[in-house]
């Protein structure tokens, strides 16, 4: 069983930066950040895979970069440039087989930390 810890969510003004971060208890072949608003599914934000290939939504793209360090089984978001739409309850994901920016290849996930955007 894959244990998943995030933290570094807060409070920013539109334009800000947060970086989340999330411990792993052990490797896994593919890790990723979710987020979910209030009163909407869960979304996929990022991914990246034990040799680095990243997948970004649409939404993060050009503002968001993630990053793992493999030798600590952490995984990073780094969030520029925040919106009001990017609030959110963020969740750090594992997946031991597909790295798709979808919830259904992912097989851990973590508790979630908060994420809000004052306008």
């Amino acid at each position: 069983q894959v244990q998943l810890v995030a933290s570094g969510g807060g409070s920013v003004q539109a334009g800000g930066s947060l970086r989340l971060s999330c411990a792993a208890s052990e490797y896994t072949y593919c890790l990723g950040w979710f987020r979910q608003a209030p009163g909407k599914e869960r979304e996929a934000v990022a991914s990246i895979d034990r040799i680095g290939i990243t997948r970004y939504a649409d939404s993060a793209k050009d503002r968001f970069t993630i990053s793992r360090d493999m030798a600590k089984n952490t995984l990073s978001l780094e969030m520029n440039g925040l919106k009001p739409e990017d609030t959110a309850m963020y969740y750090c994901a594992a997946s031991t087989g597909y790295c798709y920016l979808d919830r259904d290849s992912f097989n851990y996930w973590g508790q979630g930390t908060q994420v809000t955007v004052s306008s």
